[in-house]
Parts: structure tokens; sequence; C-alpha cells
């Protein structure tokens, strides 16, 4: 961790590069700034000199070693730069060298200079080559006429090292003038590229994953089984979560991240606000009324991102009033950044908040909120304090910072008599609106205040302001514990549930009210009948002396002989073609015609203009050639088959959005390949299958085979989602690609590709006699797999790697990155004919084995319910209601029960709303009714109609008096009695009534006195009768399972805008 702090040696083979395009584009912008405010900010030097210092183990942020990182993406410690107008010198060690020729032909190109090498020895103290620089400095400023050079250098940093203190000496006592150009650096790092703003979007988002996904938890589980922890263990197992994304489940390379100052956690009346604070040993205090301060920094690819949060135990009033305010202070501060205002608003916004809400802790705010945030930690001349003016411009960031010192609370408890607060979040300023990148890790109160009285009394809710995100925060504290009895999984999940539940309801209000659009079937339209034509003109058709039907397959055209003239028809026209024979070896062919009218071929749009035309619906010939009869029915059958699928295809391609050019990688970079992968779907054809190559290039993928038209290009804006799924017990490993918009691969139309490479060969036993476990060729023969699945795996995961790094520039616009299933979450289940193993990932559900993909984006799910829930239930079935009402509901079919809590708990950590029940619903009428009433729909409580909870609750009460949410257009049977007026419009598959008819019939047939064996012969008889005897158990079931049935009721009595229980924190 600590050599990647202030650089690595990088060495000509140790596999480093430098991004030459980057180099260009910030060398001319270096180069543009420096003459544009010369005088203002660089000096005015004629030359600028920067020295790096060697590596250190300490944290330190230097203006130099940002310099290198910004220009070259290497840094090269003791290494000293020196750059005029005409020349660009470089002082180093050979293997920096031989890394930086590279250079000088773009730097050459880009602002006229001449790179220069001096290159030094380990046993010269570099006297020489300074000489040298230093004439080369005295030269250009003698041809510029200039009486004494203006040497620019960054007067804060101490030379280390001896070739630095050397080179610091000679500088002092050279005849040169000196001038400090830190401010010149400061304004050329301030406003951040996209490349520099991406870097910092993935290093705050490993620090919100950190903050939320460890910390807190972490933090959660020490309060609630009152462990004995300190500061500084918590401090190293939050460092080893930054430097191990893959614990916290973030896809960030682990070379690439570092921490930017060790994590900071403070509690029990010790509180210092600065960044330099440390962990000290001290204990986790979690007593009442305490305060739990923690501080964490990520760097990727050295830039860094702020995130901090306070943690309130049982708070007490000025505490409450005192982080509220803090609160409202920093959104004030935020929202002041935007571009055009001074640094100082944002301060000034903070102050005025606390100044009207909270005078008396005007004296404790902080004197700044916050600083500039980069390739340094705290950016000098980007102090958010109340005196800085400079002008704030869009791409700059900064990690905002606010905190209450040293505020007193009424108690005498010397570790809670004094307490601290403090917030942090790492911002863009942006054209339209700050950017709050950390804001995933909550700091509403709800989410930072935990109460676990003993009397277990809870405060009323009080609203405050509302997040950016746009949920309300309450004054709501989460309870930890009650009354010695932890509160269980279970009820947790059934509090997130009524929340989500009042969420969903408002959200498909909004939505409703708005209107959807539905999206059409996307079908093309088939050529019409007035559109085949086989010859524009007469003289075309091919002369024949004989009559006697013939093919022009270039013309798809049939020539028929009809009364003694060759008649044309084009291929498409026919309908069937058949031939036989009679005993005195006559042939008969019979062409039937599509005839616009009749049954399955309904007039087309042209076709209705000439209803009076005369068309001709069949025609037979009689032959003495069998042979050529027979050859003729072939070649028509073909030629047909041949259109149909041309025209098909035609349609189907008609129906594509328009995808853009694939942009090869050519000469800016080796294109990223991964051969030797199958393609599903197939190409067409009856050839011999191929295997391909997958190539990444600039904007999209080709995948190619040895043969021309065997070729698929996948656009990277047309992904929806990038699977990558390695082999572990499957015999496949592949990539999988959702796509937005269907692509053609061969001549089908879909909107999913994959590729894949089978990691085990299908071995026979020829012998057929089983192998003993300890046969050395079955274990040599097991280690060969094992190696071949790996050696698959690994190139599958290097090439996902190298794509990830190619998507990360464009990851704003794309937001694409290779996801890969969560197997610990998946579920067997029947999602179209076949059992599948079906596996959540963090954005889909996906099931990628079977021929039939299933791919389901969760955020197009609107709610999920789990029918046939109940005791004894050895299976279950999961329907997925999706946004869009106009979709079909998507059925998973019996999921083991066993499956049941697993699948419960993923949904709710994904904040999907679920609901059970015992039966299952026919989702059509359903959904029909929602979007021709929303109104009605929404007055009688949302979805809460499929609680069953709610409707468990209510069995005590009547039927009568119960009205379920019913379809207006299911019919109520005119034969049941009054009392079942409700159960008959129902829409659930009603077994109740099933169960009711056998057994009345069990009770008749027990009167006659009938054995258990005569029933079930009768039985069997009936369902001979019935056609139903080869029909499985399943297959009765599901029958039984699509009629209308019964509907639970839910409570209508209660208020369905009542708000929803309290959430707990402890998730």
């Amino acid at each position: 961790m600590a050599e990647n702090r202030n650089g690595n040696v990088a060495g000509g083979g140790s596999g480093y590069a430098i991004n030459l395009e980057s180099y260009k584009n910030r060398l001319k912008s270096f180069y543009s700034h420096w003459g544009e405010h010369k005088t203002e900010l660089w000096g005015p030097s004629d030359a600028l000199v920067i020295a790096t210092p060697p590596p250190s183990e300490d944290l330190r942020y230097l203006k130099s070693s940002a310099l290198h990182m910004w220009l070259l993406g290497l840094e090269f410690p003791e290494t000293i730069m020196v750059f005029m107008n005409n020349q660009i010198h470089f002082l180093c060690s050979q293997k920096k060298a031989s890394l930086l020729e590279v250079l000088k032909k773009p730097t050459k190109e880009t602002v006229g200079a001449e790179v220069v090498m001096h290159v030094k020895a380990r046993s010269d103290t570099g006297t020489s080559l300074m000489d040298e620089i230093f004439r080369a400095i005295g030269a250009q400023s003698k041809s510029n006429s200039s009486q004494s050079p203006i040497v620019g250098y960054i007067a804060k940093e101490a030379p280390e090292g001896n070739l630095l203190e050397l080179w610091a000496e000679k500088l002092k006592n050279s005849e040169f003038e000196l001038s400090d150009v830190t401010n010149g650096f400061s304004e050329l790092f301030a406003v951040k590229d996209s490349t520099e703003l991406m870097n910092i979007k993935k290093a705050a988002f490993l620090t919100s994953a950190v903050m939320k996904s460890f910390v807190v938890p972490e933090v959660e589980k020490i309060i609630d089984e009152e462990k004995k922890v300190s500061h500084s263990k918590l401090m190293e197992e939050t460092e080893k979560s930054i430097l191990e994304p893959s614990r916290v489940r973030v896809k960030l390379k682990a070379e690439n991240v570092d921490i930017c100052y060790p994590p900071i956690f403070q509690s029990g009346g010790e509180f210092d606000l600065k960044p330099s604070a440390s962990s000290n040993e001290e204990n986790l205090y979690y007593d009442s009324t305490s305060v739990i301060i923690c501080a964490i920094g990520s760097r990727y690819n050295s830039y860094c991102s702020n995130l901090a949060r306070t943690f309130l135990i049982d708070a007490n009033a000025v505490q409450s009033k005192a982080y509220e305010v803090l609160l409202k202070a920093h959104e004030a501060a935020i929202e002041a950044l935007k571009p055009g205002n001074r640094v100082s608003v944002a301060f000034q916004a903070a102050f005025a908040v606390v100044e009207r809400d909270a005078p008396d802790f005007t004296a404790s705010l902080t004197k700044s909120a916050g600083t500039g945030i980069g390739l340094e930690f705290r950016e000098s001349g980007l102090n958010l304090n109340s005196k800085n003016d400079r002008i704030l411009k869009a791409g700059m960031v900064f990690n905002v910072s606010l905190g209450f010192q040293n505020l007193e609370a009424p108690n005498n408890n010397p570790k809670t008599q004094k307490f601290s607060l403090l917030l942090a979040d790492t911002v863009i300023v942006s054209e339209e609106r700050p950017e709050v990148l950390t804001w995933s890790s909550s700091k509403a109160v709800k989410d930072v205040a935990y109460s676990f009285n003993e009397d277990g009394a809870e405060e009323e809710k009080k609203p405050v302001k509302d997040e950016p995100n746009g949920t309300r925060s309450f004054m709501s504290k989460a309870t930890l514990r009650s009354d010695n009895q932890e509160m269980s999984k279970e009820e947790l999940r059934r509090q997130h549930q009524a929340e989500l539940a009042r969420q969903k309801n408002e959200e498909t209000a909004r939505r409703l009210a708005g209107g959807g659009s539905g999206t059409g079937d996307g079908r093309g339209n088939m050529k019409s009948s007035s559109d085949l034509i086989a010859y524009k003109n007469i003289n075309d058709i091919p002369s024949s002396r004989e009559l006697m039907i013939q093919i022009d397959q270039k013309n798809e055209a049939i020539l028929l002989p009809i009364y003694g003239t060759m008649v044309p028809f084009h291929v498409s026209t026919v309908k069937t073609v058949s031939s036989q024979s009679d005993s005195n070896r006559t042939c008969y062919i019979r062409i039937i015609f599509n005839v616009p009218g009749t049954a399955f071929n309904p007039h087309d749009a042209k076709s209705l203009k000439f209803l009076g035309s005369i068309y001709l619906k069949e025609v037979s010939f009689r032959s003495k050639d069998p042979r050529h009869i027979s050859e003729v029915v072939q070649l028509i059958k073909t030629l047909k088959r041949q259109v149909t699928s041309r025209e098909s295809e035609r349609a189907e391609r008609a129906t594509l959005v328009s995808q853009e050019k694939l942009q090869l990688a050519g000469a800016k970079f080796k294109p990223i390949r991964l051969p030797d992968l199958w393609i599903r779907p197939p190409f067409g054809g009856r050839g011999r299958k191929l295997t391909g190559t997958l190539e990444a290039h600039l904007n999209g993928f080709r995948y190619s085979t040895s043969r021309q038209d065997e070729r698929v290009d996948i656009m990277y804006v047309n992904i929806k989602h990038a699977l990558f799924q390695p082999a572990e017990k499957e015999m496949i490993t592949l990539l999988h690609f959702h796509l937005h918009n269907h692509i053609m691969v061969g001549n089908k139309k879909t909107k999913d590709v994959q590729f894949y490479v089978e990691v085990m060969d299908v071995v026979q036993t020829l012998g057929g006699s089983r192998r003993s476990a300890h046969d050395p060729d079955e274990i040599e023969e097991e280690q060969r797999e094992r190696a071949r699945k790996n050696r698959i795996n690994m190139d599958f995961q290097n090439f996902v790697n190298k794509v990830n790094d190619l998507w990360a520039p464009q990851l704003g616009e794309l937001n694409l990155e290779f996801d890969q299933p969560l197997r610990e979450l998946g579920f067997h289940g029947v999602p179209h004919k076949s059992s599948a193993f079906i596996v959540p990932t963090s954005s889909c559900l996906v099931e990628l084995l079977e021929s039939q993909f299933l791919v389901v984006t969760l955020s197009e799910i609107e709610i999920v319910n789990l029918e046939r829930v109940g005791l004894g239930q050895k299976n279950f079935d999961m329907a997925i209601v999706f946004k869009d009402f106009k979709k079909d509901v998507l059925r998973i079919d019996s999921i083991p029960s066993s499956s049941l809590d697993g699948i419960k708990e993923w949904l709710d950590t994904t904040d999907l709303k679920y609901y059970e029940s015992r039966l299952n619903l026919n989702w059509k009428p359903i959904l029909k009714t929602i979007t021709d009433d929303p109104e009605k729909f929404l007055e009688d409580g949302g979805w809460e109609f499929l609680n069953m909870e709610a409707s468990d609750s209510d069995q005590s009460v009547s039927e009568e008096s119960d009205h379920g949410y019913e379809p207006s257009d299911v019919e109520v049977d005119s034969d049941v009695d009054d009392d079942d007026d409700d159960s008959s419009a129902s829409l659930v598959d009603s077994e109740d009534d099933e169960d009711d008819g056998e057994d009345s019939e069990e009770v008749s047939e027990e009167e006659k006195g009938k054995s258990w064996d005569e029933l079930e012969r009768e039985a069997t008889n009936a369902d001979k009768e019935n056609g139903d005897e080869s029909d499985s158990e399943d297959e009765r079931r599901r029958r039984k399972l699509k009629a209308l049935g019964k509907s639970r009721v839910p409570d209508r009595r209660s208020d369905p805008r009542a708000g929803p229980p309290k959430r707990n924190k402890l998730r």
C-alpha cells in the first residue's frame, strides 16, 4: 500500500506506459494556461522547474507528484523537470529515461518543444547535468532579450535526498530570479476533465460503499452486541475494506485503489475535526447521549474522495437540534456551489443557516466549509472559507466538510458532556446543480440517530429538510434493542416492506397520473400482393417451345401453361403445392394460391382497391413424366422457402433501430480479443458451425468467423446489461449481452446475444464399467478438466477487466460495466418450459444457460407477488409485474419452498416490494382494470389488495361486509348463492370450490359403501372419458391454476393512506 502512495519507479520493463493522447491534450492545456496567465499566476516565469522527491512510506500530497500524475499518468520519483518555451528537460535515471523517450515526438507536434534527456548514472552526483540545464535556461533568456531569467518553482516543497538538495542549493545560488508558481498549478488542476471526473466518481463510489456496507453495519453490530472494540481496530478493518474493494462488492482493481488518510473513528468526548486527526486506542463509546464520528477517504488512480458521517445514540434535545441545523447548513453550502459564484458563497450560506436557526452555535462552527479535492486531498487556493474570492467553474470538485466543534450538552458525564458533529461529502460543480457523489451514504436524521431506551418509548416523527435524492427525512430513531429481545429479521423486513408499499403506491400514482405510453408490437408489414412483381414487361418472360411447367429462379416466378400460353406467377402467391400419382403411372400436380379475402388470407391494404379483380385459386396439371413432376414440386417448395425466409428477414430488419457504425480500433489501440467462441443464437445455414473471435473496438464489439457473411456488431450504447458468468458447476463460461434494441444475428432478430466456450469435453466410457475414484487416469483427467476450466475462466476474466477499463472513460455516458451473477442468491424455478437455476445480479435477474434466455431488469419491476405460499406446500410461484402494464406478467413456477426466505430477503435488500398469496392470480384482468380506472385502483389502496396479512386479520368479519378488489370485466355467475357473489368474480384460482365438490362426492360414495379401489377405478375411467388420461400431475395442476377463483379481500375499513410503521435502522 505505502509504495503506491508516492509513486512507483517506472522502468522500461515494468509494463507501465504513458497515455500519449492524454499527454498531448494536457500538455497543450498546460502551455496555454501558462501563456495566458503568465503574469498573474506564473510569476512571470520564463522557465518552470519541478523536482520530485524520492518515494516515502508516509501519506503526503505534493504539487510535483500531482503534476506527474496529471501530465504523465505515472509518478517519477527523484526526477527533475524543466519546462521552457522551446525545450523540456528531464534529469532522471536510465530506466525512467527509457520510458520518457516516447514523449519526444508528441511534444514536438503539440507545443513545438524539444525533449532533452539528462541521464544520471548511479555513481554520478548530477552536478554537470544540472549545469547543462542552467546553461539552457540562460541561453533561452538571452534569445528572448531578457535581462535575468525568471524561474518558477514550488516554494513550499522542501528538497529531499542528495539529488534534490544539490539541485535546490545550485538553484538558490544561481543568477536566476526565483518565483513561486504554486497558484498557477492550483488553478491548472482546479477544473477536471472527463477522465479525472470519472476517477473521482469511482473513488467516491468506493468510499460510499465502504461506509454503507461495512462501517455502518459494523458499528451497529458492536453497539447491538455491546462489544468492546477500539477506534484503532475499527480503523484497521475499514482500511482493509478500502484496499480490497471486493469485500464491499465493488468491482474496482485493488492495485488502483488506496486510502486518502487512515480512517478516523472518534467517540467518548475527544474529537478533532481536522483531516490530520487519528483514531486512538480507546474503545468505541456508545452509551446514552454519545456521539460517534466516522470519516473515510479513498483514492482511485491517485484521485481522492472524502466522506464523513456522525451517528447519535439516544440523542438529547441539544444534540438533535445541533445535528438538524448542521444538516441544513451542509445542504446550503452544497447548493451554493454553482458556476459563476464566488468560492466564499458556500461558507456564507452555511453560516447564515446557523446564525438564523441556532445563533449560539456559530462560535463552534468550523472556519471553513471544505476544500477543493482531486489529485491532492486539499487543493491550495480552493478553501471554502469566507474570504476566498475565486470564481467557481463547472468541473471543479470539492470536499464539502462542515462541523460543530466542542458543543456542550446538559449532563454530568465527561464522555458525553462535550460533543462534536461532522458531515462531509464529495461534490462536483456542474452547470445545472451540484452533483453529490457520496449521496448513497445517507445523512438523514432517521438513518444516523439510534435509540435503545429501556422504556421502549418512541418519539414523534418530525419532518426535516428533504434529501437531495427526493426521500424525506424524519426525526425517528431506529431501535436496536427492546426489552431484552432482539427484533427478528422478519419484523425488520415487514417494516421495510410497509415503507416500500407506501413508496410504491405513490410512485404508481404519479406514473398513472402522467399516462403511460405503450409500445407497439414492433412488427413490420409484409409485402402486399400487389407489390409482388415477377416481370415488369411481357417481353421479359422467357420464351419456351414446350408447354410445360417451368421455374424461373432468377425472377422467382413459376411459368404455368394455361390455354396455350405461359402465364407467370410470383412464387409468393403460391400457398401449397403437392403431387400424386394413380395406378396408370399418371401424375398430377396441384397448386393452390393465396387469395385475398379467404380464411387465413385477409385483405391487405392494396387488394381492397381491386375488389373486382379475378384471382386464380387453384390449378392442376396432369403429366406422364413423374420425374419432371417431382422435380417441379421440389423446386417450387425450395424457391418458396427461400423467398419467404428473405421477406421475413427483410420485415424484421425494417423494424430495427438504426445503429451507429462500428469504429475500428485501428492505430489508437490494439483491439481486445477473445478467440474460439460460440455464439447464441447461432447463424443460419446448413453448413458446419464455426467458432469465432470477439473483438472490443472504440464504440462496440465485433464477432466474426472465418466466413465473410458471419459477422455481428454490437454497439456499446445498445448494451443494456453486460453479464459475465464463469463456469463453476456448469459446462460453459459465457459473456451475455442484453440489448436495448433488437439486432439481427444471421436471419434472427434478437435482444440477447451470448458468447460461450465449453469448459469440459463430453467423454463417454466405451467399456461401460464404472471407474474407481482412485484410478490414476480418472484423477489425471479430472485435473486436466479443472485446469482447462480455470484457464478459460481466467481468459474471460482478463477480457472483462480490459473491456471495463476501456469503458471507464465513458462510464458516465454508457453507465455500463460487466455484472456477475450472485450464485449464493440463486434458486430453481420454471421460467419457460423447463426447470432452471435462476440467479440475481446487482441489476437484474437472469438465467443464461437454457436457449430461451431470461434477463429481467430490476428497475423495470413494479411489484413481485409470491403465489401458492402456505403451510404444506412444497413449491410456490413468482409473478413479476412490470411498470409497463402492457407487458405480460412474467411467471416463474415451481420454486422450492426452501428458497422462500432467501428470495424474500433478496427482494427486500434490493428495495422491491413483494406480496404473498395462497393462490395464483389471473393478472390480465387485474392489469386491464388498473389501466382502465387508475383512480379507483389508487382510492382502494393501490397494491394493498394483495396484502395477505391484511386480509387474514379480517377473517372474523363476515364476507358480506368485505369488498375485494374486483375487475369490472369478470362476470358473476347467476346460479351461485348470494353469499358467494364476491368469490364468483374473483381473480384467483379457486381450489375451495373444487375441494367442496370432491368432499360431497366422497360423502355420497361412502354412503353407498364403495371401497377405495372402486373409487380409484371410477376416477380413472372418468379421466379417460374426459381425454385426460395422459396428463401428468403438473399439467393438471397448471390447468387448474389458470382458472378464475376466489380473491382475497383487503381491509376496506382501514385508511389506505395511513403511513406504514417506522423502519428500524438495523437491517
